[in-house]
This record gives structure tokens, sequence and C-alpha cells, in this order.
């Protein structure tokens, strides 16, 4: 394969994943890992991609990776973070679930939950919990975005502020190491903010990849989440830091 048709697949899996590593895209085109370094780094001084150590993802960022990519990417991760996070879930509570994969990975879980008032600016979330005749759902107003059902806007936040919920389950587009949650579109940001002033008690499921990307937009800091359900620890100094917050976290164990 030439280099040229070689660099623009590895894009392509860049688009897909967020992210590639040298070791998987050595052992995917069979060439040295030398080989790929030069590859990343021209794409990286063509500022098509950016280093990070081990590989490249996408520059940081102000555009998300697709919806449908999205969904595709750690699935079974996303299924046990949200198994785990549906485990502390009671019936007879009522929930706020908002735009995202691991959100609607949550939905999933719920379904035989009784007894249940959903709140959701999801339109995906609201699709999965219909199944659920001991679920009441309320979809926000908003305006649609039709790349992920999600429902944004000053309708949306009008309609959270007249609830007060007993949890909200959030997903985030990237954590810093400070521990902040980012996302791309600002108006999600502010509806999200709504989201967490209106919970008495707020979850965040978000799995290890979003340690690895960043978005403009400032959501939160996990100082501001009760807990924190992920899939792989997180580094010792922001553990330090949810410890000093009080801030649980909760890896989801590995499926036996």
């Amino acid at each position: 394969m030439s280099q040229s048709f070689r660099q623009n697949e590895i894009l392509e899996i860049a688009r897909r994943d967020g992210r590639v590593t040298v070791d998987g895209l050595a052992e995917h085109f069979a060439v040295t890992q030398q080989t790929i370094r030069r590859d990343l780094s021209e794409l990286s001084d063509a500022g098509r991609l950016e280093r990070v150590h081990g590989g490249a993802m996408l520059p940081s960022g102000t555009i998300n990776i697709g919806y449908e990519h999205r969904r595709g990417l750690y699935e079974a991760e996303k299924s046990r973070i949200a198994e785990a996070c549906a485990a502390r879930i009671p019936e007879d509570v009522s929930i706020f679930l908002n735009i995202g994969t691991s959100t609607e990975a949550v939905a999933r879980q719920l379904v035989h939950h009784r007894n249940l008032l959903v709140v959701t600016n999801n339109i995906n979330v609201a699709n999965i919990l219909a199944v659920n005749r001991d679920c009441q759902v309320i979809v926000t107003g908003g305006t649609l975005r039709r790349s992920d059902g999600g429902l944004i806007g000053n309708l949306a936040t009008q309609t959270i502020v007249q609830f007060k919920f007993d949890l909200a389950v959030v997903g985030c587009s990237a954590i810093d190491q400070d521990g902040d949650l980012l996302d791309f579109d600002i108006q999600e940001v502010n509806v999200s903010k709504s989201i967490l002033k209106q919970a008495r008690r707020t979850l965040l499921v978000a799995d290890h990849s979003k340690f690895q990307r960043t978005a403009p937009g400032r959501i939160a800091s996990l100082a501001e989440i009760d807990a924190f359900f992920t899939d792989r620890p997180i580094t010792e100094t922001l553990h330090d830091k949810c410890d000093e917050w009080g801030t649980e976290v909760i890896v989801a164990p590995e499926s036996t």
C-alpha cells in the first residue's frame, strides 16, 4: 500500500475510533512501527492528527466524532458501566438521563425497573424506555439535533427547571486531568448545567476514552458529581482529588 493510501486509511480509522495507536496500526498495515510513527508525524505536521503518547488522535477539538461511530465504540465497556450504574439506581425515583451513548446504555439497563419517572432530552432514551410500562417518560422540548436525537436550547432548559430530580445520570464528551467535564455544543453545555442544578444526586457515566479527548465547553467539575462510573482506574492524582471532593469512583468489573 502506498504511503498516501495508508495515511488516508489512518485518518479514516481515527475518525471512526477517535484515536489510533502505533502498535495497532503497525499490525493492521503489516509495516514497522517506525513507518507508522513517520506517517503520524507527517499527518500531525499537516494538522490532520494530534500526536499523543503511543499514537495520535483527532485534533483537539471543536467537532465531536459522529454519533453512529460513537455508538459503536467501546460497546462492551459502556454496557459494564451502565450495569454498574443501574445497580445503584433504586426503584420509585425520578431520574434525568441526558444526551449520549453511555446514558442510552444506562436506559437499556432500566427497562425492568419499576415506578420510575424519567425525564430526558434524548429521543433515543425515550424510545428505549417506552417498552417499560412501569416507567413514566417525559421528553423535554427543545431544538432537535438530528445527528444524535438530542434536544437542546432554551426550551429544553425551561422544561428541566420545572423539576427536582432524585438522580441525574449524565455523560460528557471529554474529561481533562483537572477533572473538568467537557462538551462540544455550547447549547448542550448550558442544558447539562441546568440538569446538575436540579438533581439531588448526580451520577456520571464515562468510559476511559473520554480522558484521551478534549472539547471546548466546560460543563462542571468532578467535584460536583456524587459518583463516577467508568471502566478503568483513573490516575492516582485525579483519584486523590475525587477523594478530597467526596466523589465516589466506581470501576465497573470485567465480565466473567
